[in-house]
């Protein structure tokens, strides 16, 4: 016997057995389906043949043996499932018959039942009296599934009940268990999700209690007598008596079962579990018994989700008061992102988390414990393809390549992004928990593949325990929601500061064109008088006969009337920058500072020590305005750097994500940085006029004319 991995085989073969249409159903019933229009007989099983005797007219005699039943099909179709028409009694057979209707076919099955059970003393009233105050009073899922295995068990007289839950990969864990000596223990162990393939979970949506009375039956075939049957098989979806894959059967008594029953748990209209009982020999239910055992799954299901449901809407309720507390502290602080961090316990717990990384750009700020800034980096430019609104994972190191060596304290992460344009994105961070999980048999090992080329199940259901590394806690359905609502808040607030911005920008901008409107007029409206002032002063001093002192007067007057038209000059240069229209042009860099340096070469030939430290680059903008700002830079270096015996000033291309640029340095006087704020400002200066001539407003007309870095955050 070779083993074979599962992943290698998939369990095609399983997956693909035809299950709803197997084409036999089980010894110990018959079955019989009729044209829901013109009642004909369209299919039977072929051991009718038993009970009636075989013979050519067999389908009539069918036919004929049935018709005392009330069967409506329109009213049968209304009922969930099959419904009970009593008891009829065929060739000396006291049988019991249910029905239902699917794909335009009345199915009638008969099992034998000689019992005749008081009505008041019907299994499913007995169910109610007991189970239900018993299951109302229940606080946990644990014990509803505790008090349903009990409820199970005492109903089908199984040897083992089991009640188990499926998890998002289809595997079954047990939550109960009740069985009686002799039976293997399952509780707290896995069934792996083939156990269950996925097209017979989706079956056990649809019929919801299955039996299987003997895995050792011989399955009777069932013979098709309408024409449609040749183009498609009989569905037989929801008929109790269908026979099961070959493969389950072998399963089964590999597992020591010969009689197994189960019910399904729907929660919310999806399969949330099952209850399952197993018993060593074969083993039938009445009919009574097994809709008692279908009307507990319902009851039990109805119960889960109520208690799910309470637990969602409490667990929201808490997270959705942490979400509000923080929202409110945003907004009450300039609703930057970044100050999300400033109140590291409402953040953490508001996901459960114990790291929280809010990622603005090329920025991150964080609390707790969480990866390095550059890991940071790449798991945003990971998560920036995702999709979803809400991106959540328990297994992060095998998904995320980012965080392959982070396990520690990020295997559960859970992100949000604030922006589709920007990387803005808020990621929590949950550490591993390491796993030990019992199954229930080695699902490596799942399936056999013997010489007859049929797959056979595992033949081991000894307790085999994996450990599993690199996962963490789930994230719970409320914490993604307190995300989702946490991400959908912080956008509101983005979104409406950035219209509060942009109704500033407006405003400043039309101040703006006032004051340079207002500027412009000043400064025009200045230059005669001033030149005016200067002139007449001219004149006396030519042609009067002054003192010293006088003539000092005067003197200190032209002075100050040509110091105040140089501002004036100035102002009125300053405002015109900003009502002159931009005519961009690609401009040389390295061509407009050999030109400058030549020019102020001219005045002190080789006194400064020049370094040019290029390539320079080839900038695209207004000619002008650029070498107005490289003359007033490059000026500023020559006039303060004028004292020193040996002036140096070095002129180097720089290259940054903003664009390519220029620095210039000098070994002048320089000034203290606390000044720095002043130093673009208009009339700031920040040396004394005695020292260093100038109006104060030459780096200011630069300042407008150069790109500013983008400010970090929102």
């Amino acid at each position: 016997m070779t083993s074979v991995n599962l992943s290698s085989l998939d369990l095609a073969h399983c997956a693909q057995e035809p299950i709803r249409v197997p084409g036999a159903i089980q010894p110990h019933g018959y079955l019989a389906s009729f044209d829901s229009g013109d009642r004909t007989l369209a299919a039977y099983s072929e051991n009718w043949a038993s009970l009636l005797g075989a013979s050519d007219d067999l389908p009539a005699r069918i036919a004929q043996a049935l018709a005392t039943l009330r069967l409506e099909p329109a009213e049968l179709a209304r009922n969930d499932g099959s419904t009970s028409l009593g008891h009829v009694r065929i060739a000396g057979q006291f049988l019991h018959a249910a029905a239902h209707v699917l794909g335009g076919l009345l199915h009638v099955e008969l099992e034998r039942d000689e019992t005749v059970v008081d009505p008041a003393q019907q299994p499913i009233y007995r169910l109610t009296r007991q189970f239900l105050p018993r299951m109302q009073a229940a606080h946990t899922v644990e014990t509803l599934c505790a008090l349903a295995a009990d409820a199970m068990k005492a109903l089908t007289g199984f040897g083992r009940a089991l009640v188990y839950r499926f998890d998002a990969d289809g595997h079954g864990a047990v939550l109960a268990e009740r069985l009686d000596e002799g039976y293997d223990s399952y509780a707290g162990h896995h069934f792996p999700a083939s156990d269950i393939p996925a097209q017979a979970r989706e079956l056990y949506k649809v019929n919801r209690f299955r039996l299987i009375a003997d895995a050792n039956y011989t399955p009777v075939p069932v013979r098709t007598l309408a024409p449609r049957f040749a183009r498609e098989p009989l569905d037989m979806s929801l008929v109790q008596l269908r026979s099961v894959s070959p493969v389950h059967l072998e399963y089964m008594r590999n597992m020591g079962t010969l009689a197994s029953t189960s019910v399904s748990i729907m929660v919310r209209g999806e399969l949330w579990g099952l209850i399952s009982c197993h018993n060593h020999g074969p083993m039938r239910l009445d009919y009574p018994t097994r809709m008692a055992c279908e009307h507990l799954g319902q009851m039990l299901s109805l119960q889960i989700e109520a208690k799910e449901d309470n637990a969602r809407v409490t667990e929201q309720a808490d997270l959705r008061q942490l979400t509000l507390a923080l929202v409110a502290h945003l907004a009450d602080s300039d609703a930057t992102l970044q100050r999300l961090v400033d109140h590291p316990g409402l953040l953490l717990r508001i996901a459960g988390a114990s790291g929280a990384a809010v990622v603005l750009n090329d920025r991150a700020w964080t609390v707790g414990d969480v990866p390095d800034d550059a890991t940071l980096q790449q798991l945003v430019d990971w998560l920036l393809p995702q999709t979803q609104e809400v991106f959540h994972t328990t297994r992060a190191p095998a998904e995320c390549p980012a965080m392959a060596h982070h396990a520690a304290i990020g295997s559960g992460v859970l992100a949000i992004a604030i922006s589709q344009v920007h990387r803005h994105h808020i990621v929590w961070f949950r550490p591993e928990v390491i796993q030990s999980i019992d199954w229930a048999g080695d699902p490596r090992k799942n399936v056999d593949v013997k010489g007859d080329g049929r797959l056979h199940p595992r033949r081991s259901f000894a307790t085999w325990r994996e450990v599993l590394r690199g996962r963490s806690l789930p994230w719970s359905p409320g914490e993604v929601a307190s995300a989702l609502e946490l991400r959908q808040a912080l956008i509101a607030i983005v979104l409406r500061r950035a219209e509060e911005m942009a109704e500033v920008a407006t405003e400043l901008g039309r101040v703006n064109k006032e004051l340079e409107a207002f500027s412009y007029t000043v400064s025009h409206d200045l230059r005669a008088p001033m030149r005016h002032i200067a002139g007449y002063v001219d004149l006396v001093l030519d042609g009067e006969q002054l003192t010293d002192r006088s003539k000092r007067y005067l003197t200190h007057v032209k002075g100050a009337a040509s110091y105040a038209g140089q501002l004036v000059d100035a102002l009125l240069d300053f405002s015109r920058m900003g009502r002159a229209a931009l005519r961009r042009v690609d401009v040389n860099l390295g061509t407009l500072i050999d030109d400058l340096v030549r020019e102020f070469d001219t005045l002190q030939p080789g006194r400064i020590h020049w370094h040019l430290e290029g390539p320079f680059a080839m900038l695209y903008g207004d000619a002008l305005l650029l070498q107005v700002a490289v003359r007033n830079l490059v000026g500023n270096a020559v006039k303060y750097s004028r004292n020193r015996e040996h002036p140096e000033i070095t002129l180097r291309a720089v290259s940054t994500p903003q664009g390519d640029g220029l620095a210039v340095i000098d070994n002048g006087v320089g000034f203290e940085m606390k000044y720095v704020g002043k130093l673009f400002g208009v009339f700031q200066r920040l040396h004394q006029v005695e020292e260093f001539e100038g109006t104060g407003i030459g780096l200011a007309s630069v300042r407008p004319l150069l790109p500013r870095p983008p400010r970090p955050g929102l």
